[in-house]
Protein backbone atom coordinates (compact mmCIF):
# COMPACT_ATOMS: atom_id res chain seq x y z
CA UNK A 1 0.00 0.00 0.00
CA UNK A 2 1.27 3.84 -0.98
CA UNK A 3 0.31 7.38 0.80
CA UNK A 4 -0.03 9.64 -2.43
CA UNK A 5 0.57 12.91 -1.84
CA UNK A 6 0.30 14.97 -5.12
CA UNK A 7 0.39 19.08 -4.96
CA UNK A 8 -0.08 21.30 -7.71
CA UNK A 9 -0.92 25.24 -8.62
CA UNK A 10 -5.37 25.26 -8.48
CA UNK A 11 -5.35 25.56 -11.72
CA UNK A 12 -4.49 21.84 -12.57
CA UNK A 13 -7.16 20.30 -9.53
CA UNK A 14 -10.25 19.69 -11.54
CA UNK A 15 -8.10 18.56 -14.33
CA UNK A 16 -5.91 16.42 -12.16
CA UNK A 17 -8.82 14.81 -9.72
CA UNK A 18 -11.12 13.99 -12.76
CA UNK A 19 -8.73 11.99 -14.09
CA UNK A 20 -8.00 10.21 -11.35
CA UNK A 21 -11.47 9.48 -10.73
CA UNK A 22 -11.93 8.30 -14.26
CA UNK A 23 -9.06 5.98 -14.01
CA UNK A 24 -9.05 4.67 -10.72
CA UNK A 25 -12.38 2.78 -9.78
CA UNK A 26 -12.70 3.14 -6.02
CA UNK A 27 -10.43 6.74 -5.66
CA UNK A 28 -11.01 7.91 -2.17
CA UNK A 29 -8.89 10.83 -1.36
CA UNK A 30 -8.30 13.80 1.26
CA UNK A 31 -9.10 17.15 -0.73
CA UNK A 32 -6.98 20.36 1.10
CA UNK A 33 -7.93 22.77 -1.19
CA UNK A 34 -5.85 25.90 -0.61
CA UNK A 35 -1.80 25.04 0.19
CA UNK A 36 0.34 27.98 0.28
CA UNK A 37 4.09 27.55 0.20
CA UNK A 38 7.40 27.86 -1.51
CA UNK A 39 8.80 25.64 -4.48
CA UNK A 40 12.12 26.03 -6.31
CA UNK A 41 11.16 28.73 -8.83
CA UNK A 42 7.80 30.40 -6.88
CA UNK A 43 5.96 30.95 -3.71
CA UNK A 44 2.10 30.42 -3.71
CA UNK A 45 0.75 32.85 -0.77
CA UNK A 46 -2.80 33.59 -2.08
CA UNK A 47 -1.36 37.52 -1.28
CA UNK A 48 -0.90 40.39 -3.26
CA UNK A 49 2.47 39.93 -4.40
CA UNK A 50 2.11 35.93 -4.60
CA UNK A 51 -1.36 35.45 -5.56
CA UNK A 52 -1.84 31.81 -6.65
CA UNK A 53 -2.34 29.14 -4.55
CA UNK A 54 -1.92 25.38 -5.12
CA UNK A 55 -4.03 21.80 -3.88
CA UNK A 56 -3.17 18.87 -1.67
CA UNK A 57 -4.54 15.26 -2.36
CA UNK A 58 -3.73 12.82 -0.43
CA UNK A 59 -5.05 8.73 -1.11
CA UNK A 60 -4.01 5.92 -0.13
CA UNK A 61 -3.84 3.21 -2.68
CA UNK A 62 -2.82 -0.52 -4.01
CA UNK A 63 0.31 -0.64 -5.64
CA UNK A 64 -1.25 -1.44 -8.93
CA UNK A 65 -3.00 1.89 -8.45
CA UNK A 66 0.04 4.01 -8.07
CA UNK A 67 1.37 2.92 -10.94
CA UNK A 68 -1.96 4.30 -12.76
CA UNK A 69 -1.66 7.36 -11.05
CA UNK A 70 2.07 7.98 -11.97
CA UNK A 71 1.00 7.35 -15.37
CA UNK A 72 -2.28 10.24 -15.47
CA UNK A 73 -0.48 12.31 -13.66
CA UNK A 74 2.64 12.36 -16.12
CA UNK A 75 0.50 12.99 -18.91
CA UNK A 76 -1.27 15.55 -17.51
CA UNK A 77 2.18 16.89 -16.33
CA UNK A 78 3.39 17.17 -20.08
CA UNK A 79 0.33 18.76 -21.21
CA UNK A 80 0.67 21.62 -18.23
CA UNK A 81 4.81 21.35 -17.56
CA UNK A 82 4.95 24.95 -15.26
CA UNK A 83 2.16 24.15 -13.12
CA UNK A 84 3.82 22.94 -10.54
CA UNK A 85 2.47 19.40 -10.39
CA UNK A 86 4.78 17.24 -7.42
CA UNK A 87 3.80 13.78 -7.06
CA UNK A 88 4.98 11.78 -3.75
CA UNK A 89 4.36 8.10 -2.67
CA UNK A 90 5.56 6.87 0.61
CA UNK A 91 5.49 2.73 1.77
CA UNK A 92 2.35 2.79 4.12
CA UNK A 93 0.81 0.14 6.51
CA UNK A 94 -3.19 0.02 6.42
Amino acid sequence: MKRMELMANKSVEEEIIGALEAGIHHFYYTLLPVVHGKGKTQYRLSSPTWPETNFLLISYLTNQDAEMVKAVVGKIKRRFPNEGIKLFFINADS
